[in-house]
């Protein structure tokens, strides 16, 4: 049985479970929730199986196509994320922090500021690239 198909086996199961607990609550309803937390418990339980199954193979996927012959283009890739991670430091600045209060009252640091300004910068910076790559295939195409 390929990987593939164990896959779509898994996410079935653990889609049916999630379907359950979503029942047991809505079923409950929203004060016996809140009084007994019941059922939450098993939503954590099942997103947190799906993150470490996600995670487990996203890895064993890079892996997989590391050694089979593509590290050129991975390294170029990782290459060109870093750059953009770079450019978005540069690009951000920490000055904002003393305006921005957290939940329990404290102050944000400049540096905690300049991290968040740096993954803004790179999530418009890719988004930009995204749309623009989408464009440009739109008009080859389109001219083809």
């Amino acid at each position: 049985m390929g990987l593939h198909k164990i896959l779509k086996i898994v996410a079935l199961i653990l889609s049916v479970v999630g379907v359950v607990f979503l029942a047991m609550i809505v079923s409950k309803g929203d004060d016996a929730v809140k009084a007994t937390g019941y059922g939450l418990d098993g939503f954590l339980y099942v997103a947190y199986i799906i993150f470490s199954l996600i995670l487990l193979m996203v890895i064993i996927f890079v892996l997989k196509g590391i050694f089979a012959g593509d590290i050129k283009k991975t390294l170029i890739s990782v290459g060109l994320f870093l750059a953009i991670i770079a450019i978005s430091y540069v690009l951000s600045s920490g000055a904002d922090a003393s305006k921005m209060p957290l939940v329990d009252g404290k102050q944000i640091t400049e540096s905690a500021s300049k991290w968040v300004g740096t993954g803004l910068h790179a999530f418009y910076i890719i988004g930009i690239v995204a749309i623009g790559s989408m464009v440009l295939s739109g008009i080859k195409k389109i001219t083809k």
